[in-house]
């Protein structure tokens, strides 16, 4: 008796059309953000946009893409850019489009004072919706054991020690004479009696 074994057609299956709908149920982070930046007063923004240049992308999309690549994880704008390629929830927060990285950090670097007010009203739209739980959260300062490397880890004693030598190194350099190179292949006679930097 043989096994039968599913198989997959790949040539079929890159002609597939796959509904965004479908894939993306309808309590997914990326609908959840879409309907948040929705809700957000962006007139801020809006007002800095002068009348001419070329066709921007819509405000609202531009924060959706951070807001949810920051949800998950993704602060890199070259990796948002590409999931927007890639990846189904980046496709359906970009309706399709591409901005490219350029846009999306200068978009974060020109509107960094109105991002951090609208990454509160997304905090606060989603705990009113109840995504998100407000608490307190708390540390302890207990010791774990580590398995550094001793060779790399530096005491604060030492570091005194190493900061205190590389001042004596200083020190026994400004005392060399100025045309004489730090280690000369051959002593000239005027740098004979420079003072050597061991």
């Amino acid at each position: 008796m043989t096994r039968k074994f599913k198989t997959v057609d790949y040539e079929a299956a890159l002609d597939q059309t796959v509904s965004l709908r479908e894939a993306l149920p309808a309590n997914h982070l990326a609908r959840f953000v879409v309907d948040v930046v929705a809700e957000l007063d962006l007139a801020r923004i809006y007002e800095r946009y002068g009348p001419r240049g070329g066709e921007a992308y819509a405000p609202e999309l531009l924060p959706a893409l951070l807001s949810d690549g920051y949800a998950i994880g993704v602060f890199s704008s070259r990796k948002i850019e590409k999931a927007t390629y890639e990846t189904l929830p980046f496709r359906f927060v970009a309706g399709g489009l591409h901005p490219d990285h350029d846009t999306l950090a200068n978009f974060r670097k020109t509107f960094r004072a109105e991002i951090k007010g609208l990454f509160v009203q997304v905090l606060l739209l989603a705990q009113a919706a109840g995504y998100l739980k407000l608490g307190n959260i708390s540390m302890d300062g207990s010791k774990i054991h580590a398995n550094a490397s001793k060779s790399k880890a530096v005491s604060y004693k030492r570091l005194l020690e190493l900061e205190n030598r590389l001042r004596r190194m200083r020190s026994r350099r400004s005392r060399w004479p100025t045309h004489c190179a730090p280690r000369p292949a051959r002593p000239s006679s005027a740098c004979a009696n420079a003072p050597s930097n061991r």
